[in-house]
């Protein structure tokens, strides 16, 4: 998604307020019974005015007494559902949760869990959050709060438990493993940060990656830490991993974007019937403006991931690799109702720097937004995933960047160099353990005796990545575990593919809890082949070549 701040002013948004206002006070004053109207409306009759009139009939005459709230609210899902895929209606009990990740916060204790045999376990205190400064621990077991037992909590029990107002106090009972006695913690909640940037990290001695998983409030500011961070370990060239963000603000793209180009290139540029066009343009100094750059994308990169990886690809900055990105080119701005609910409102189109439009082509109401929906089941049966040749890429959307290259709109952004999504190493076995937890609950389970002694073994995730090996003894205990969850033994067939790639998965998530996220990257982006096709055109002549071709 791509929003606008909600307290920016820009032309017409007074306007639309108003209207909006009407129908919500028109509704509310007509369920109250101050609107009943007993002759009918007259021809000149406003569709608000229509739409009172059938309300109010309904729940005067109606045989079942009405929901009066639902029903307003499914009336605003409906004409919201007739505009366009992404307008939505967000109830005032779920805006701080739908919020919450884009403004990079949330209040709690700053802890991320998982629920072990009916047992809270820390996976990790959140870096600088209330859990890591009193001395809660990875692997730590939650067996009670307040005073109450903890044991047996679905994950929204603990949610409801342990988060809560900023200074508010909460009683935790820990059992460590290694120390005989539970320890007990009192925990003042605070502003917990939710981290845009998953993975910063130095691939080797130039090469720099970095994962971004969203574009929050705080994420440029992340974005840049990371940067700094990396250049001091001596990158000079940059792996940007945009694939799967589905976007956020606007504003952050937009700053994020301005530390690739020059002062004065234009960004992005957006404009709707109700809004005149305005354009985004870089305003200063960026710390990346010359190093060369792969911007990695796929199916589920949308927005703002594709309103940078479109100024990248216009101003020739940078390469583009991966699969063809999402197709979402609207911009949503917020409406704040009386009642804490918003109206998150489409109000205009963005275009990259060329003109091109992102935005895949939607029909209006229901059946249009269920076709919109199964676009990328259709993508994976046309083949797209696996051949470039076979996405439509008619000559009416052809745009060319600044040094000639072509481009194309009307869809996406399609990747400068095209890589086929890997299923050679893909087990559905691996893929069943992952989905019902069978895989990370084994994990945790190793970790739970283990964890220490890896800790001392490989003090370092460099130390863990080159000399720890998953044994084909543990990968025997995981099957053994999965069976006694339910999960039938893989098919002789896949046997190999579960050997090969359940173990990586292993030690990835091994990596994960030992040594954070970058750990866990580090380990997957090995066998990458988005992240290795990138890393060879950055350190070969491709690059420039790529850059520099012309198709007239």
């Amino acid at each position: 998604m791509l929003f606008l701040p909600p307290q920016k002013n820009v032309f017409g948004k007074k306007y639309m307020r108003r209207a909006l206002w009407v129908l919500f006070w028109s509704v509310v004053s007509m369920v109250g019974g101050y609107h009943l109207l007993k002759g009918g409306l007259g021809e000149d009759a406003s569709p608000v005015d229509k739409l009172a009139e059938v309300m109010s009939i309904v729940v005067a005459n109606y045989v079942d007494s009405v929901d009066d709230q639902r029903s307003v609210e499914n009336a605003i899902r409906g004409l919201l559902e007739e505009l366009d895929p992404h307008s939505l209606y967000i109830a005032a009990r779920d805006v701080q949760h739908a919020n919450e990740p884009l403004t990079g916060s949330f209040e709690g204790i700053g802890v991320e869990f998982n629920i072990l045999d009916d047992t809270i376990v820390v996976v990790a205190p959140i870096v600088g959050g209330p859990s890591e400064e009193v001395g809660i621990r990875a692997g730590d077991k939650i067996v009670r709060i307040d005073g109450k037992s903890a044991v047996g909590f679905t994950t929204d029990m603990v949610l409801k438990t342990l988060r809560g107002p900023e200074g508010t106090k909460v009683r935790v009972t820990i059992v460590r493993s290694g120390v005989k006695d539970p320890l007990e913690f009192v925990i003042t909640r605070g502003k917990i940060p939710l981290y845009s940037v998953d993975a910063a990290y130095m691939i080797n001695d130039s090469v720099g990656y970095v994962k971004v998983s969203r574009f929050a409030a705080p994420t440029p500011r992340e974005f840049a830490k990371a940067i700094r961070e990396l250049k001091h370990q001596g990158m000079r060239r940059l792996i940007l991993d945009l694939r799967g963000n589905p976007g956020g603000y606007l504003k952050s793209a937009v700053l994020m974007a301005d530390e690739f180009l020059p002062a004065g290139r234009i960004i992005m540029y957006a404009e709707g019937r109700a809004r005149i066009r305005e354009e985004y343009t870089a305003t200063r100094s960026g710390m990346l403006e010359t190093e060369p750059l792969a911007v990695i994308i796929d199916q589920g990169s949308a927005s703002a991931s594709e309103i940078i990886s479109g100024a990248i690809q216009d101003w020739d900055r940078g390469v583009i690799v991966g699969r063809r990105s999402y197709g979402k080119g609207l911009v949503q701005e917020d409406f704040y109702l009386r009642d804490g609910s918003v109206l998150r409102l489409t109000v205009a189109r963005y275009h990259t720097p060329s003109g091109r439009v992102i935005q895949r082509p939607y029909r209006h109401g229901r059946q249009g937004m269920l076709e919109y929906e199964m676009e990328m089941l259709r993508r994976w049966e046309r083949g797209e995933y696996f051949s470039s040749d076979s996405i439509p890429v008619p000559d009416s959307l052809k745009y060319f960047t600044v040094g000639g290259r072509v481009v194309y709109g009307g869809g996406g952004i399609m990747p400068d160099v095209f890589v086929p999504l890997d299923t050679s190493e893909v087990s559905t076995y691996v893929n069943q353990l992952i989905a019902q937890g069978i895989l990370s609950e084994f994990v945790l389970h190793y970790l739970d005796g283990q964890r220490q002694h890896l800790l001392e073994q490989y003090p370092s995730v460099a130390d863990f990545i080159q000399s720890y090996r998953v044994t084909t003894n543990l990968m025997i205990d995981l099957m053994k575990a999965a069976k006694a969850a339910g999960l039938a033994s893989p098919a002789f067939h896949e046997k190999r593919a579960f050997y090969r790639y359940g173990k990586r998965q292993v030690k990835a998530l091994l990596a994960r809890h030992l040594y954070g996220m970058n750990g866990y990257f580090q380990v997957v982006n090995l066998y990458d082949s988005d992240v290795r096709r990138a890393l060879e055109i950055l350190t070969t002549t491709a690059y420039n070549r790529i850059l520099k071709s012309k198709i007239l």
